[in-house]
């Protein structure tokens, strides 16, 4: 199974799941983006941090 064929099976459960209509000519887009995202998602998931790191402080305007 190609990237491209597992990125469409991702897009048709999850616009299944939340009864969504995708239109066909919107697929590349979409699996570009997804794509991206999955990315970024593995990047950050890659990171690691020490077990003393804070969390940032929370802002309060």
């Amino acid at each position: 199974m190609t990237d491209d064929e597992r990125l469409d099976h991702l897009i048709a459960a999850g616009t299944e799941t939340l009864g969504l209509h995708v239109q066909p000519e919107w697929l590349p887009a979409i699996r570009l983006h997804l794509g991206i995202s999955l990315r970024h998602a593995a990047t950050v998931l890659g990171a690691t941090l020490p077990d003393e790191a804070d969390p940032a402080p929370v802002f309060v305007a």
